[in-house]
């Protein structure tokens, strides 16, 4: 089938994701997670078929990678989804105008939803049963990488709702994983309502770069933790050495360690030790360098540099604000931590830093749908547009007008 093929038969069965009672998504959501675990052999075989033509060892064969317990989380995510009501129909804000029209904003889905992502074929599933659940039809273009793994995935969400009675046909996946076919899908305009994509920097823009369709932009993460002087040394070692090492291959991992100066002269020794026991490369500024022997020197360019490796970079400061300017300069706006006792020095960090998440005394890797209680995303929008932060079933949401009258003509 060609992209517009497989886009349009998504159209076309767009009201069985649309129309169906939420009693009946819940049901599709159950057969899809409870058949992702009976069948996971198959699944895990196709991944296995990935894998092996697979060559690079790097951050995105991490994110290829299907295990028994990671299919259990992605099955666990769709049941999440289970319990959370959904949005379709939801009445955002009503009124009665002078005139006697009683107008409603409501929520609908936003119709066809194309998702264009990388190797990540747990991507697949999340996309789906968010789809779903918030009453849209999908097309997932995942990249040749991943394909079996995606197809596989697909065949049997589908096959499984089939089985329950179902139409499964809202679901589709697009077999052209070129270059040119990732272009092609993007121009989609009239079939598709909304582009998301998902993964490296040079895909999102040439999404954005590309695409006639609407895009809400995921951004990459370039996230920061930055140790205030009145930080807790033991907690800020914590914090540092889960948001860096915790999962290196994810956007909300930290890719740039800020020290306050004080603190650092007295306690960054220590706590770097975490991070160099576990093999992290530490670059930093001049300062970092001289406190720390082991620090190599920074180029300007690791400061905006998102890693997805073991690797950090180091900058020292002197105080919150000088902080905060530099974060909001180097990052992408994805999430931000600042590890402190002093509760002024946070509250102007959560408020003045302008990112989708910020966070106080905690790691930024909670920066997830599933950590969120969305259950699954469909990623993280760095934009300030419709969605920011983690995507879940609102954001897939648009609104329209409901308004009723009584014989009303305008005058």
């Amino acid at each position: 089938m060609t992209i517009s093929e497989t886009c349009r038969l998504a159209k076309e069965h767009a009201n069985a994701a649309a129309f169906s009672s939420e009693a009946d998504k819940n049901k599709m959501l159950a057969l899809a997670a409870d058949a992702l675990q009976a069948r996971q052999s198959e699944i895990l075989a196709a991944n296995a078929e990935d894998l092996n033509r697979f060559t690079r060892q790097d951050s995105l064969r991490d994110r290829l990678v299907l295990t028994e317990s990671r299919i259990a989380g992605i099955a666990e995510g769709l049941r999440q989804l289970m319990a959370l009501p959904c949005p379709v129909g939801e009445v955002i804000e009503e009124h009665t105008t002078a005139g006697g029209l009683d107008i409603a904003r409501v929520r609908v889905p936003f119709g066809v939803v194309g998702i264009i992502y990388e190797a990540r074929p747990n991507v697949t599933a999340d996309a789906v049963g968010l789809c779903l659940k918030s009453g849209n039809a999908v097309v997932l273009r995942g990249s040749k990488d991943a394909y079996a793994s995606n197809a596989a995935i697909v065949r049997v969400m589908k096959d499984a709702i089939k089985a329950g009675g179902f139409d499964p046909e809202f679901i589709q996946l697009l077999e052209d994983c070129t270059r040119e076919g990732a272009r092609e899908f993007m121009r989609q305009k009239g079939l598709l309502d909304v582009l998301i994509p998902r993964g490296s920097a040079s895909l999102i823009q040439s999404t954005l770069e590309n695409a006639s369709v609407p895009v809400i932009e995921t951004g990459t993460g370039n996230c920061h933790v930055y140790v205030e002087k009145n930080a807790d040394l033991e907690m800020a070692k914590r914090i540092l050495l889960n948001a860096k090492t915790q999962r290196i291959s994810v956007c909300n991992a930290c890719e740039s360690l800020v020290v306050d100066e004080e603190f650092a002269k007295a306690h960054l020794a220590e706590l770097l030790a975490p991070l160099m026991e576990k093999g992290v490369e530490i670059v930093g500024d001049e300062a970092a360098c001289a406190l720390v022997s082991a620090v190599k020197p920074a180029a300007e360019e690791d400061f905006y540099t998102e890693y997805l490796a073991m690797k950090i970079s180091v900058k020292i400061v002197r105080g919150v604000e000088e902080a905060i300017a530099f974060i909001n300069e180097h990052s992408t706006h994805h999430s931000e931590s600042i590890v402190t006792e002093n509760r002024a020095a946070a509250e102007k960090f959560l408020k003045e830093i302008d990112s989708a998440c910020v966070y106080h005394n905690a790691s930024t890797r909670f920066t997830d749908g599933f950590e969120f209680g969305f259950g699954a995303e469909m990623g993280i929008s760095t934009q300030k547009l419709h969605a920011r932060g983690p995507m879940g079933l609102r954001e897939l949401t648009s609104y329209k007008f409901i308004v009723r009258g009584n014989g009303q003509v305008r005058k």
